[in-house]
């Protein structure tokens, strides 16, 4: 089994510095121990600039790392997508999101897509399916519940925080593993027209539940408005019902004013 994780530039919560991304060397432990079960490889393929602390993962169990160089404004999913089809992976691992950049956990989503591929989210634990090619996963859902699925690859399939934690550095990992460098003439995409409108506050109609409300707190808050203030009116008279409800209506902007 051929398997490539994908490594972003991220930057450390707290002090901000660049750092590699824990859950990426989650997905990168859940890959070594696959490799080692399946008797297969694991690559990483990052698309950037710099390599920069990227090369730590080599210390966390990753034998070579693919460095698909590239201006930082240059779109990553054309050289990941060419780095990917070229390489005939199995599986490709990804983490759930960066940290430090958008962060917006879309590009296992668009390069899956670009791909043709099924993708799988939040696996906390992976396995050899029961039969070829296929690949058991056991996916991390709410309130610490799990569900076991089996995937056929070719797929592609993001890890979840909750997965084992990262294999413990070793130095000489990193002087054993090999960084390969391709230079990628990408192309700087050119900037989009962005309206900006000015900011109007949005009408909130349903009341949201707490978390970890009971079924029966999430059935009223889905079914009840939320508290926005106003009066309470006792037997009106149809005229004077009519004219609250439309100075409501549009107290919360939900009609054109007068």
């Amino acid at each position: 089994m051929k398997i490539a994780l994908l490594l972003s530039a991220g930057r450390h919560k707290v002090s901000g510095r660049p750092a590699p991304v824990p859950v990426e060397l989650q997905a990168l432990r859940l890959a070594v121990e696959l490799a080692t079960a399946s008797g297969g490889t694991v690559t990483g393929l990052h698309a950037g600039p710099e390599i920069g602390p990227l090369s730590d993962a080599l210390g966390h169990g990753l034998g070579h790392l693919l460095h698909l160089r590239s201006p930082a404004e240059a779109d990553p999913i054309p050289a990941l997508t060419a780095a990917l089809e070229a390489g005939g992976y199995d599986l490709i691992l990804a983490g759930r999101s960066g940290q430090g950049g958008e962060d917006s956990g879309l590009l296992p989503y668009t390069l899956a897509r670009a791909l043709g591929r099924p993708i799988l989210a939040d696996a906390a634990a992976l396995a050899p399916g029961s039969e070829p090619g296929t690949l058991s996963v056991e996916q991390a859902l709410g309130r610490g519940a799990r569900r076991r699925l089996v995937v056929r690859l070719p797929a592609l399939v993001t890890v979840h925080p909750a997965a084992p934690g990262p294999l413990p550095f070793a130095f000489a990992g990193v002087r054993r593993g090999h960084v390969e460098t391709q230079e990628i003439a990408a192309a700087v995409p050119a900037p989009r027209e962005v309206e900006e409108r000015p900011y109007r506050p949005r009408p909130k109609l349903i009341a949201k539940a707490a978390a970890g409300a009971s079924a029966a707190e999430r059935l009223k808050a889905a079914t009840v408005a939320a508290s926005g203030g106003g009066k309470l009116l006792v037997d009106p008279a149809p005229e004077e019902a009519a004219r609250e409800i439309l100075a409501h209506l549009r107290a919360l902007g939900l009609i054109a004013p007068r």
